[in-house]
């Protein structure tokens, strides 16, 4: 082992002094890297860059094995890893180094999270972020209800529920209303953080429901399920060695043939590759671009899923929330017209980056990282076939998302999305993205048929960005109005 290497794999063995032994070594590299950066005596020598940048790195170096201490002191089985983290932790803090502190218990580190899983009635999510909250010693009065919290996390609940179901609805005046509560007003960076942590957890909650996670076994709510898989094996059932179950006889999709199945897929294909050619014979006008823009949002209206009867939340999570009625309407329905949201006036890119970053440091750069990553994944494959450029499917799905909560680019032709996007995966989209609450299996199951597992998978983590960056542009918009 070089010198200065650490080593965190020992942590998880179930051998006692094997684990002793790795925290041991984390131990004693704590403490060099601690010499490297201790206070020197009076009057020192002037440092040069090389120095300087030296110090620095040992110091982010160092923040980096604390911060894991940190979370092993939390959250870690085994009660000696924990106690042990913590004794490191307490004697690096006395040789006079600053070490990371836990969120507090306020806002970081519950409502948000729970408030907004709950929306959804994401009882998994739920169920995560209660225990954790007693784990780090919260008030157990605060789980009876949402009454029970402090009346500056109460107040979010108004922001949450809009957020969560039509968050085109966001004006500055709810910003405002946060922001001169008088006593129980917010600052702005701190309503930042919340608006970053809400719309984060739902569209984990559409992520969860999208992958059909359930909770627990030992939870309300919780049982074993069996996703429905396009091939004999499931997910599910790999992960438990059940490799021999055949549950075709079990889905709508089990009576598509594997040449239907096949011909999807190839059919799609030759509708990108027909594509592209137009792309290079003709461009549409900017008229014609915003003509077939409002007729793909107006025909997003009438996609809904099949099972969309109203589902009344459970009582152990209805109490973490307000106003359970409340839930998603297209925004045009009604005869109520809203404005098409244009990213040209105002986008991620330009605008709600820096607001983010200004405010709540670094976090813009870790939201904006997750959506590239998110969008711009690709293993160049569809089904059986390798070496596919997937950029323009990946983009159709991204902004008929965004088409959905009113969102619009200018350059992009909304005409590709009905070649691309059939009205099986639409249901699916919508539901994930809208009342993932209500996604079922056979919405899994019905779309893309002959792509593998990790495909959807992938299709998921494309769904939960592009929703959360829908729910930011509305919410960061509404902030910069505020403030300007």
């Amino acid at each position: 082992m070089e010198e200065g290497e650490v080593r965190w794999d020992g942590l998880c063995s179930r051998d006692a002094s094997t684990r002793d032994a790795a925290l041991e070594n984390i131990r004693q590299a704590v403490l060099r890297r601690t010499a490297q950066i201790s206070p020197v005596k009076e009057d020192p020598p002037p440092e040069s860059s090389e120095g300087r940048l030296a110090s620095a790195t040992a110091l982010e170096r160092l923040n980096e094995m604390l911060a894991r201490l940190l979370m092993l002191s939390k959250r870690c089985p085994f009660r000696d890893v924990r106690e042990k983290s913590a004794s490191i932790l307490s004697n690096a803090q006395e040789l006079g180094i600053r070490i990371p502190r836990p969120l507090g218990h306020g806002p970081s580190r519950f409502i948000p999270e729970k408030e907004a899983a709950a929306r959804h009635q994401c009882s998994y999510l739920v169920n995560l972020h209660v225990n954790d909250f007693l784990h780090v010693g919260g008030d157990p009065k605060w789980l009876n209800g949402l009454e029970n919290a402090p009346h500056k996390l109460q107040n979010l609940g108004e922001l949450n529920k809009i957020l969560a179901h039509r968050p085109w609805l966001i004006t500055k005046e709810h910003i405002e209303q946060l922001l001169k509560t008088e006593e129980h007003s917010w600052s702005l960076a701190e309503l930042i953080h919340a608006v970053v942590l809400l719309t984060h957890y739902h569209s984990l909650a559409s992520f969860t429901f999208g992958c059909g996670i359930s909770p627990e076994i030992h939870c309300e709510g919780g049982h074993t399920f069996k996703l429905p898989s396009v091939s004999n094996y499931c997910i599910c059932d790999i992960t438990n060695g059940n490799h021999g179950v055949d549950e075709t006889h079990d889905s709508p999709a089990g009576s598509i043939s594997t040449t239907e199945s096949f011909c999807e897929v190839e059919a799609l294909m030759e509708k990108m590759k027909k594509l592209l050619e137009c792309r290079d014979e003709e461009e549409a006008s900017q008229e014609e671009m915003a003509t077939r823009f409002e007729r793909e949002k107006r025909e997003s209206m009438f996609v809904c899923c099949s099972e969309d009867e109203e589902s009344a939340p459970t009582r152990d999570v209805s109490r973490h929330f307000e106003d359970t009625s409340y839930g998603y309407k297209d925004f045009s329905r009604h005869g109520m017209h809203v404005p098409t949201f244009r990213v040209q006036d105002y986008s991620w890119e330009d605008h709600g980056y820096s607001l983010v970053n200004r405010l709540y440091p670094d976090v813009g750069q870790l939201i904006d990282e997750k959506f590239h990553i998110a969008y711009d994944l690709t293993y160049n494959t569809m089904a059986m076939h390798k070496d596919v450029d997937t950029s323009m499917l990946r983009r159709a799905i991204w902004n008929y998302i965004h088409c959905m909560f009113g969102i619009r680019y200018d350059d992009y032709d909304y005409g590709e999305i009905n070649q691309l996007l059939d009205r099986s995966f639409k249901v699916y989209i919508k539901t994930v993205v809208c009342t993932p609450e209500k996604t079922t299996k056979r919405m899994y199951d019905s779309f893309w048929r002959q792509f593998k597992h990790s495909e959807k998978v992938h299709v998921n983590l494309l769904l939960i960005e592009a929703r959360m960056q829908a729910e930011l542009l509305y919410a960061l918009r509404a902030i910069t109005h505020y403030m300007t």
